[in-house]
């Protein structure tokens, strides 16, 4: 991905805000250390399906426009746009911490989701190995675990995810939000096509991995249209589960999304702007657990009739129970050999 200007909306946050007169700067990647002394994050959010997830980036190079984890970065004294895409946090120590939480004797084995705020596999993983140190240490507590991506990097640990599969449990859901090439480009710049998303799923199934679909976010007037060509596409590919979030612009996600869609599609935009308030009572978004992931109004109900006839028609989301229950085991601890003398 090419370095982009420097674009980010004001941090609510900051006493001060920087703003180029001249030439705007180019944006390059730059890596920043995050000492947490913990690595795993809990929520009691109603509309999510699990209460502990691990990160180990804040900030994300996939630069997806709609991500709603941007205003996350505001806390960090950084921006929600630019920054978001090219500053990001590693916890070096991602894979101790989770191998600390789990000697823990208040650790009882729960799920374990991974990307629950910015993807797990995004290009740093390559070199830098966090998620993969992580997934070995779950596998070595046969502690159960569930992950979402959009990075076909993840076929990088097939040998960790096999070893989870047979000793736990473990499912792997792909992120085709957009089905059409130049629409997921201008959009989310820095991800794999979505036909390369596809080719992740059959490899995933073929080596016997439980992996589905998540069509998230669906994006009015952008994504709905083809919503029916994914979930075929990626039926056909192996995935058995599939799921979608409504598009959700909390804080100045709203900015960022309205500003990449004015530059890289300007013929739609307005039609995409007024799509999105159709389902939100007439806002950009609206905060209300329950509501926030699936909207309101006809438009929203139609996205989710068509969702819901096409994963039954296909056969979708049949296998219930994918968790086997109670796998977790810390591993034994040799005592040091006793000297002889």
């Amino acid at each position: 991905m090419k370095p982009t200007p420097v674009a980010n909306p004001p941090n609510p946050w900051a006493s001060s805000a920087l703003e180029y007169l001249d030439e705007v700067p180019l944006a390059k990647v730059e890596v920043f250390e995050d000492a947490s002394a913990s690595i795993l994050s809990s929520n009691d959010s109603p509309d999510l399906g699990f209460r502990w997830s691990v990160n180990p980036y804040r900030g994300c190079n996939h630069a997806c426009a709609y991500c709603y984890a941007r205003p996350s970065h505001e806390y960090l004294s950084f921006g929600a746009g630019t920054d978001f895409d090219t500053k990001i946090v590693v916890k070096r120590r991602a894979a101790e911490l989770l191998r600390a939480a789990f000697e823990r004797p208040s650790w009882k084995g729960e799920l374990v989701m991974f990307s629950g705020v910015t993807d797990c596999f995004q290009p740093l993983e390559a070199s830098l190995k966090l998620t993969r140190g992580c997934l070995e240490v779950c596998a070595e507590y046969k502690n159960p675990v569930s992950i979402v991506t959009k990075a076909p990097l993840v076929e990088r640990d097939l040998d960790v995810l096999q070893q989870l599969h047979r000793d736990a449990s473990v499912r792997v859901a792909i992120s085709i939000p957009i089905f059409d090439q130049d629409l997921a480009r201008a959009i989310e710049p820095g991800v794999a096509t979505p036909r390369r998303r596809l080719q992740t799923i059959e490899t995933l199934a073929k080596a016997g991995i439980p992996v589905g679909v998540m069509v998230a976010p669906i994006i009015p007037g952008v994504s709905d249209e083809k919503l029916g060509e994914v979930l075929e596409a990626a039926w056909n590919a192996g995935a058995r589960t599939a799921g979608y979030v409504l598009l959700r612009l909390p804080g100045h996600v709203k900015e960022v999304f309205e500003a990449r869609i004015r530059e890289a599609l300007p013929l739609r935009a307005e039609k995409i702007l007024h799509r999105v308030r159709e389902t939100r009572n007439g806002k950009l978004y609206d905060a209300r657990f329950g509501v926030r992931g699936r909207g309101e109004g006809q438009y929203a109900e139609a996205i989710a009739q068509v969702f819901e006839v096409t994963t039954r028609r296909l056969g979708f989301n049949q296998e219930d129970e994918w968790r086997r229950a109670d796998t977790f085991r810390r591993p034994p601890r040799l005592a040091p050999q006793l000297s002889l003398f």
